[in-house]
Formats: structure tokens, sequence, C-alpha cells
């Protein structure tokens, strides 16, 4: 008995820190961005390339974005089961399917996009320019990259689930209408990172308090 306790501390500990993580990782790779005061919307896929070429810090974010899909994973399941015993558990499933996959295929987004960027980073310029055409095709996402459209499944899951415990009284409403609308805008195109920069700090204002009370609740607080 004492060992199951102590697992479901360490449980809600470990998805506590997933909630309080997840959105500070987005508000950091969104303000790594260069220029976010001077938006320039819809950048085209060369612009995007030249922008990400030799920019450092800008692909360590995008690196820590690729790992910080997997947080998604706990989060999206702790919303299921928070919904599981209310009138939208449908909600619940749904939306842990979609955000999981959406996630899965957010990864593979970044890594695609940025983590190749950074290996042909390596390269000397003439070699780089040689390899511009290669770049141009994964960032238009030919062949199988279209399959990384699915990304969007990521914030529909969490839309889905959000608004289901918006309904149930699951999450208080301000709460939930701040979450709602932060995922809503984190996948603003391109080229305007001060709009998904302020939906990130919307969406940490929501999930980083209700991280805190989990972490707390845990350590028996």
């Amino acid at each position: 008995m004492e060992h199951g306790e102590s697992l479901h501390r360490l449980e809600r500990w470990g998805t506590g820190l997933c909630f309080i993580a997840f959105p500070a990782v987005w508000v950091f790779a969104f303000a790594a961005h260069p220029a976010l005061l001077k938006p320039q919307w819809l950048l085209g896929p060369e612009a995007l390339v030249r922008r990400a070429h030799g920019n450092g810090v800008l692909q360590f974010a995008h690196a820590l974005v690729t790992l910080n899909t997997a947080l998604l994973v706990p989060i999206t399941l702790h919303y299921k089961k928070r919904l599981e015993k209310t009138s939208a558990a449908w909600a619940g499933l749904v939306g842990a399917i979609l955000g999981v996959a959406g996630a899965c295929l957010l990864a593979a987004d970044k890594g695609a996009l940025c983590l190749t960027m950074s290996a042909v980073d390596t390269l000397p310029e003439r070699e780089f320019a040689q390899m511009l055409p290669g770049l141009l095709a994964i960032f238009t996402f030919k062949g199988w990259m279209g399959l990384v459209w699915g990304l969007l499944l990521m914030p529909i899951g969490v839309i889905v689930q959000t608004v289901g415990m918006w309904r149930t009284g699951v999450l208080p409403r301000a709460q939930a209408g701040l979450l709602l609308l932060s995922v809503a805008l984190i996948g603003f195109p391109d080229g305007a990172e001060i709009i998904n920069l302020v939906a990130a700090l919307g969406m940490a204002g929501a999930m980083v308090p209700y991280g805190v009370a989990l972490a707390r609740n845990a350590r028996g607080r």
C-alpha cells in the first residue's frame, strides 16, 4: 500500500513538472526568434531557411521543442483521466488520441526542418548553398513531408479536451478559457512569432499554476 502511494505521489509530481515545463519551453522557443517586434507575415520557405541558417540559439530552441513534444503525452492523459467520470469522457479520449498523434508529427516536423538544418549548418558556405534546393524541398513539404501537417492535431486535441473541461467544470472557466485561446493561437504562421509568444505566455498562465498545485499536492501540502 505504501509503495502504491509513493508511486502515485511520484506520478502527480512528474505530471506537475510536465505542466510547468511544457509551456515554459514554448515561451523560450518563441522568444528566441529574431525580429519579434518586426513581424514579417507569412515568410516563404527560403526566408525561413535563411533565418535559421547560422542561428545557434534558434536551433537550440527548436531542438528543445522537439523533445518537449513528449511532455504532451502525460498532460493529455492527465486531462483524459480528469474527464473520465464526467459527461465529456469522450472528449478526454478523443482529445488524447489527437493530441498524442499531433505531438508525434510535430516532433517529426522539427526533426526534419530544424535538426536537419543544424546538420547542414556545419558545412562551409559554398557547400551549404549547394544544399539549398534540398532544404527548400523539405521546407515546402515535398514527398511524404506532407504528413507533418498532421501536427495540427496536437492543438485540436487539447482544444477538444479543454472544451470538455470548460463545459463540465473540471477546470475553472477562466483558466479553461485562457488555455483554449492560447492553444488556438499557438500555431500562428511563421513570421509573426510575437503572436505565438503571447499565446505561449497565456498557455503558461493557464498550465503552470495547475502544475504547481499538482506538485505541491504530491508532496502532501
